[in-house]
């Protein structure tokens, strides 16, 4: 996992990661002020260490001189062993409403260069004359004091075209998106696909996933939208990828702050929805995909904070992406976890929680228990307070009555976290359930609802489980999909086990095992 440090007043942003030559780069944005693009590296895609920052704001009139946004790096498919970084850009002189995409270079992924502007000589007709008069000031300046020196061939920085997008302040919201670029390509191909605007429909309708096709090395012409749903206000960060001859298109959505993605069998056709195609649960967010030895990894940020998507952020590990039998998308658990396993625990020592007077039972058949609470509720725990587990194991619910997961509980309060799970209907949601200070009163009973999410299953009350508690990150896989994905840190070390509340439970092929909590490098990597 990776954050910015604790107290800084800095938040880690939407990220973009690279896999090259064994080493996973990560560039992020820092907020609030979104005035360089980090770097940092990691061998194993959990542990990351700082290295030094990729890219910087302009100098004052410049066209990215107010902030930088998004960003994607990728191989420059003109010019072996280069890459490029196309990257999203505020100017002062707009007071950051229109978005402008630039491009960066680097012949080592470590140190990079932007590229030549045509920023100078064809904006600001209209500005009062002071601020022209500094303009060509600047212009008559020699080439080497200029922060962007001109290239009367450059494109850059791209923006939207008025044949197919909003592309002034006059139009839509009166700010122009064009932004989080993405670029593509297949075979002789190339596409920069970004988050942009239709010109017509509802206002808050007209967000697309735009496309300038690559027509020669540095040159892009505008084509029509890739993707317009007519739902939603923006589509950001979109990712387009290729898997066993489907492609995918994701993208995350404000209206709802999760990530959902499109499919189709041809660039062209139009883009599908199946029934659920959510691919992480709400508070995920700003998905970016990379390939590495292995296939298709999923990346995102996470916000502690809720709506507020500016602060308190970290990057929790990534997850793999599969495509099931239907053609479904499905992120599953990163296989990186297994190296973080440490001693098993004896699942067979479980006992009720509380004294309960009711009817319930314990049966223990190696590695595998028969519980039952038959009225009431009761909680079964394992022996040892944890702090980052991992519990795998099979279910079987009988009858009509409830059941969950519990971890990190406290034995003498009952605090921690309560994973209800609804095998019938295919419901999960993970709370976080502590007592207040004395003498608050009803606010003594803090209730909160942590995040939800839900499955299909062809056999109802039955379920293959998996919950990682791995530092402050958390997740839930059912039947081998990643349904719950979250970071918390209201509970730190606890019980591990069940609940029943008028049921009964098979729980077999158990697999209980500590592991190993994550650390942050602080160490920094001074390179050049």
């Amino acid at each position: 996992m990776f954050t910015e440090t604790e107290g800084s007043r800095k938040a880690i942003g939407d990220v973009d990661i690279l896999y090259h030559e064994g080493l996973y780069h990560l560039f992020h944005l820092v907020l609030p002020n979104h005035d360089f693009i980090a770097h940092a590296v990691s061998t194993d895609a959990i542990n990351w260490r700082r290295v030094n920052n990729a890219l910087f704001i302009g100098d004052p009139g410049s066209w990215d001189d107010l902030m930088l946004w998004t960003m994607s790096v990728s191989p420059d498919p003109h010019q072996p062993n280069r890459w490029r970084m196309f990257y999203t850009g505020l100017s002062r002189r707009e007071q950051g409403d229109v978005q402008r995409i630039g491009l960066a270079v680097s012949d080592d992924l470590y140190h990079w260069r932007k590229t030549p502007v045509n920023w100078f000589d064809h904006r600001g007709a209209h500005d009062p004359p002071l601020v022209r008069q500094a303009r060509q000031m600047a212009l008559e300046q020699p080439l080497s004091c200029r922060h962007a020196p001109i290239d009367t061939a450059s494109d850059l920085p791209l923006e939207p075209s008025p044949e197919f997008y909003e592309s002034t302040v006059d139009e839509g919201r009166e700010w122009v998106s064009f932004r989080d670029p993405y670029y593509y390509r297949e075979g002789d191909r190339g596409w920069l696909i970004m988050a942009a605007r239709t010109k017509e429909g509802p206002v808050v309708r007209r967000g697309c996933v735009g496309v300038m096709e690559e027509v020669a090395p540095g040159k892009f012409e505008a084509r029509p939208p890739l993707h317009h749903p007519g739902l939603y206000d923006d589509i950001e960060v979109p990712n387009l990828l290729k898997i066993e001859e489907e492609y995918y298109l994701i993208g995350s959505l404000r209206e709802d702050a999760k990530i959902r993605y499109w499919h189709t069998s041809k660039i062209g056709s139009p883009w599908r929805s199946y029934y659920d195609n959510v691919l992480l649960a709400q508070g995920n967010y700003a998905a970016r995909v990379c390939q590495d030895d292995k296939g298709w990894l999923l990346w995102n940020f996470f916000s502690l904070g809720g709506p507020d998507r500016t602060s308190n952020n970290l990057m929790p590990p990534p997850k793999r992406l599969s495509r099931a039998s239907n053609g479904l998308l499905r992120a599953i658990t990163y296989e990186g976890f297994d190296n973080w396993i440490g001693r098993r625990i004896d699942a067979s020592r479980i006992r009720p929680l509380r004294d309960y007077t009711g009817e319930q039972h314990i049966t223990v058949e190696s590695n595998a228990f028969d519980l039952a609470c038959e009225a009431g509720y009761q909680v079964f725990v394992f022996d040892g307070s944890l702090e980052s587990a991992r519990l795998s194991a099979k279910i079987d619910l009988c009858g009509l009555g409830k059941c969950g997961i519990v971890f990190r509980v406290n034995p003498e309060t009952q605090d921690g976290y309560y994973l209800s799970l609804d095998l019938l209907k295919g419901i999960a949601q993970l709370r976080s359930w502590q007592t207040g200070q004395p003498g608050t009163g009803e606010h003594m009973m803090q209730f909160r609802t942590l995040q939800g999410g839900n499955w299909y299953s062809e056999t109802p009350g039955k379920a293959e489980l998996t919950l990682i508690a791995f530092g402050h990150y958390l997740e839930l896989s059912v039947d081998g999909r990643v349904i719950l994905t979250l970071a918390d840190s209201t509970f730190t070390e606890g019980l591990f086990g069940v609940y029943l509340e008028s049921s009964r439970m098979r729980m077999y092929d158990v697999e209980f095992h500590e592991m190993y909590s994550p650390q942050q490098s602080v160490q920094h990597l001074v390179t050049g």
